[in-house]
């Protein structure tokens, strides 16, 4: 009996050790991808491919896109969140022998993940902007992440 419920016991941990290594791939990838697109932004504005006044929503004159959109790859301008986006983006996992890098390598669509640039304007130069990812977990439920910075008009 002793032997039963300390076996149950550690089948249990398992599997509850299991979920939590999915949950913590989830939110590696959607804290990643956040960071990411706020980088792209940035990037942007100091290489000069975009003006201030283009680091806006659509809504108030700018290029990102309002709202959540699926987590797409970036179009040709480079940015997220554009109305030039590609697919939805991917990741690499390891196939059935497990080791990633090798040729039966599963290409994952990452269709649970959406993100959202919303950009406010505090001053006439400086804007705030924040980059929610939000994905749904392998239970079904419903996760965010923001990062968040402020940007002005001067590099």
């Amino acid at each position: 009996m002793v032997l039963t419920i300390s076996l149950l016991t550690m089948a249990y941990a398992y599997a509850q050790g299991m979920t939590l290594v999915a949950a913590t791939q989830e939110e590696t990838i959607a804290r990643q991808k956040a960071r990411e697109a706020l980088e792209s932004v940035i990037t942007a504005r100091n290489d000069q491919t975009l003006t201030f006044s283009q680091i806006a929503n659509v809504s108030n004159g700018g290029i990102f896109l309002d709202g959540f959109t699926p987590l797409t790859t970036d179009g040709a301008d480079g940015l997220p969140n554009t109305a030039d986006d590609g697919p939805v983006e991917t990741v690499i996992e390891p196939g059935p022998d497990g080791i990633l890098g090798t040729a039966d390598d599963v290409n994952v669509p990452l269709n649970q993940f959406q993100r959202r640039i919303a950009i406010t304007s505090l001053s006439p130069n400086l804007s705030q902007i924040t980059v929610t990812i939000q994905y749904t977990t392998q239970k079904g439920l419903r996760r965010q992440i923001s990062v968040t910075t402020d940007v002005s008009n001067y590099i």
